[in-house]
């Protein structure tokens, strides 16, 4: 393929063995497909079309999907780049209110008009510098991205791959930045910079001017795991601080832009799932407990995880969650970032996109939502 080239559907039909659940295999090329990350949906162009990144031809690049015919058209024909700057595409931000997506080549940002495929570089980022997460602001103006002190001069670093490096750039409190670039070209601003890992920039999606960030590491070591930032005003503030020996993470934004899940786990073992509002408030939190791994969710009515090699689905009853039930069995071996399910709800949350291996390769996976009480249960 090549840039514009638009090739036929790849759809297969599959029914899971355990569920008996119809799905859509949206990908079948023999190499490794993906969508986006969890917090960053996929859909545009009203809903029509889903962004994915494929290594076709033995090069990364992203590829757009017409979810009615199937069709794939290349958006980008890039020249690989070696680590520890790779081409990949799970961290791309779309923009909410234009035909366009945002996402790192090499050392620069770029601005890639999805109608025309033409490429722009908006930022490049500084020497001695790693990049991070995109996301876009609610009213489509800037692109919000994190970067973080390169340390691979000093050990080993492969995050996409079995996480090589993880903790010791954690102990080691890199020089971090969050930086906000214009949509439209201009002076790119430091909104927030601190000696400490920083990761996850999720834009709320209704307002314009906060997001939340963690302080990324292990998860038990970490002081804090979930940061908001006003980019208004300039002020960061915890949001739902662990208690000790807690963990919390998986964070993200609900539709309302105004509440953000996550789960967690305290001393004692016991599983929760919270729900909390960007300013610290309203924090409410249930027990459950069986495996979530990544989770997502429209809002606090229905969750949907990939752990213990399920994608898994649970349902608020008014005072706790029934659950789990089994949607599918992913069986992915999660080996690199690219194969982990990261299954996350459509916008009108009729649907379940994720990723998974079992084939050989990673592919593309599309659920319609049956009536949850016909599903399995699972322990």
């Amino acid at each position: 393929m090549s840039l514009g080239t638009t090739t036929p559907a790849e759809w297969r039909e599959v029914t899971d063995p355990v569920s008996g659940v119809a799905l859509r295999q949206l990908t079948s090329y023999k190499c490794n497909s993906h969508h986006l990350y969890f917090t960053n949906p996929g859909w545009y162009d009203d809903n029509r079309r889903l962004l994915f990144g494929s290594d076709r031809g033995n090069r990364t690049n992203l590829y757009s999907m017409h979810l009615a015919s199937g069709e794939i058209t290349q958006l980008t024909d890039l020249n690989p780049i070696p680590p520890p700057r790779e081409t990949e595409f799970l961290c791309v931000g779309l923009n909410p209110r234009r035909a366009e997506a945002y996402f790192w080549y090499d050392r620069d940002l770029c601005a890639l008009d999805l109608a025309t495929r033409e490429l722009r570089p908006l930022w490049r980022i500084p020497d001695g510098f790693i990049r991070s997460m995109t996301n876009c602001t609610a009213d489509g103006t800037f692109v919000c991205t994190g970067i973080y002190q390169d340390l691979s001069d000093r050990f080993p670093v492969d995050l996409l791959r079995n996480y090589i490096g993880f903790r010791e750039i954690h102990a080691a409190r890199p020089e971090s930045r969050i930086m906000r670039i214009p949509v439209d070209g201009g002076e790119a601003e430091c909104a927030w910079a601190e000696n400490y890992w920083i990761g996850h920039i999720n834009t709320s999606p209704t307002q314009p001017h906060l997001l939340t960030f963690c302080h990324e590491g292990p998860w038990d070591k970490v002081d804090n795991r979930i940061w908001g930032l006003d980019l208004a005003t300039g002020k960061a503030w915890t949001i739902r601080h662990p208690e000790p020996g807690e963990t919390v993470g998986h964070e993200y934004w609900h539709a309302d832009g105004i509440h953000i899940g996550y789960h967690g786990r305290t001393r004692e073992g016991r599983k929760f799932f919270g729900r909390i509002r960007y300013d610290n408030s309203d924090r409410f939190e249930v027990d459950f407990p069986s495996e979530t791994g990544h989770i997502h969710s429209n809002d606090f009515s229905l969750v949907v995880g990939d752990g213990a090699g399920h994608i898994r689905l649970w349902r608020w009853n008014g005072t706790g969650f029934d659950g789990p039930r089994a949607l599918a069995q992913h069986r992915s071996s999660m080996k690199i970032q690219q194969a982990h399910p990261h299954p996350r709800f459509s916008h009108d949350g009729r649907q379940v996109l994720f990723t998974s291996d079992w084939t050989g390769y990673c592919q593309i996976y599309l659920a319609d939502l049956p009536d949850f009480a016909a599903l399995p249960a699972l322990t």
